[in-house]
């Protein structure tokens, strides 16, 4: 079936000439047209052509997207979506004062969610997270995704990952699964780290390869999780399976996770509120995105990654929602987009590709998707907006009325 996407105000197409990322400055390219349309078939773009032409060629569906902007489909590139109950509690204490440390040593913190997991059955996780993924597609994303960490024990880590199977069968967008049992300690092993080591590395990690439920494996190198020394011993051990790696790294403290990430040729590393200058140097060299995640500085109300000299040095910026229930409370990638441009100082440019193609980099999908460009899957976020920088001006409004995954429509806003 050969499909017309006609006549939009803009089209994004945030191209790239093949290189499926966009370092530095070049951010800011995001190769902007107007009076063109796109064509789909079989599910990928087939051209971009220009309106004048349309009438030269039968199509077999139009879509008409007069007066409004569309952009590649949306890459929400780090969520911990699948969980249960909620810390509006701490939400409490943390406005009263106390800090997300502070909280996690009094029992609170990551913890308390894997209790909740813990408690919860499979289907509940399932139902839960379903309504996640349909908010999510609402917002125009075509990628996501889904880490565990929110069991810490063998029967809860896979029950995740089997959760994020499930979706995977479910819905027709990407969505790519994490395997992060090293998110931090659970209580029964608190005084017993290397057990805990020990489950992940003789049991949890065979048994995700051999059944294929995690793409990379992610480790938090944290003060108050892993150590430089317990991460570098997981990250080799999940290499030696041929996980891609991921790291939660320089979000409090500055222990190591920059050299790990370069020793293991790490896809991402994600946080970096805390790099320093030394380190920027050292990772814009590399080919490893910085997945940043300013919903996470909004909502902890704590210092934002230095998303400028990342991307001033030649860097490779994302940008994601973190979404969870202790530290980016916060699902709207729309809304994170924003935050970026106005607290990390992010072009809007800057920010339409951090959450494009560099997103998808950091998914390890940067062929396939991401950008506009011929022969990659068709996957676009309508917006209801004349001119692109609308999306991030309204902040907290869902400008996206359709999203479409392989050339076909996933949500219509007019349907609701």
């Amino acid at each position: 079936m050969i499909k017309l996407l006609k006549n939009p105000s803009q089209i994004v197409t945030v191209n790239t000439n093949g290189n499926n990322v966009k370092r530095g400055l070049e951010m800011r390219e995001i190769s902007l047209l107007e009076d063109y349309s796109i064509i789909v078939e079989n599910n990928l773009i087939k051209d971009i052509i220009k309106n004048s032409a349309i009438n030269k060629t039968k199509f077999d569906k139009i879509i008409e997207l007069d007066n409004k902007v569309v952009l590649p489909g949306l890459i929400d590139c780090h969520t911990h979506l699948v969980f249960a109950g909620n810390r509006a509690n701490e939400f409490k204490l943390k406005l009263d004062g106390a800090s997300y440390e502070e909280i996690a040593a009094n029992g609170g913190g990551i913890n308390n969610t894997v209790n909740a997991v813990r408690n919860s059955s499979f289907d509940d996780l399932f139902n839960i997270a379903c309504k996640r993924i349909e908010y999510a597609i609402s917002r125009g994303i075509t990628s996501i995704e889904i880490k565990s960490g929110y069991g810490l024990s063998f029967y809860d880590e896979i029950k995740i990952l089997q959760v994020v199977k499930a979706l995977r069968n479910k819905y027709i967008i990407d969505i790519i699964p994490t395997f992060l049992g090293a998110h931090t300690f659970p209580p029964e092993f608190k005084n017993d780290r290397l057990k805990y080591i020990e489950i992940i590395e003789k049991e949890m990690l065979p048994y995700v390869y051999e059944n294929s439920l995690a793409d990379f494996c992610d480790v938090f190198c944290e003060k108050s999780a892993f150590s430089a020394e317990e991460t570098n011993y997981l990250l080799e051990k999940a290499s030696n399976y041929g996980f891609k790696i991921k790291l939660h790294s320089e979000q409090f403290n500055n222990i190591g996770g920059i050299d790990l990430a370069l020793k293991y040729n790490a896809t991402s590393i994600d946080h970096l509120e805390m790099l320093n200058l030394e380190d920027i140097n050292k990772l814009v060299k590399s080919d490893i995105v910085s997945v940043l995640l300013p919903g996470v500085s909004f909502f902890l109300n704590y210092d934002f990654a230095n998303a400028r000299a990342i991307i001033d040095n030649n860097g490779i910026v994302a940008i994601s929602t973190d979404f969870n229930p202790g530290s980016s409370n916060i699902q709207d990638l729309n809304l994170v987009m924003s935050i970026a441009a106005l607290k990390m100082r992010m072009k809007v440019e800057e920010t339409i590709s951090a959450v494009t193609i560099n997103a998808a980099k950091a998914l390890a999908i940067e062929k396939s998707t991401g950008s506009i460009e011929l022969n990659k899957k068709a996957d676009f976020a309508i917006f209801d907006a004349k001119e692109y920088s609308e999306i991030l001006y309204n902040v907290g409004h869902n400008l996206n009325v359709l999203t479409i995954k392989n050339g076909d429509v996933i949500f219509n806003k007019e349907n609701l």
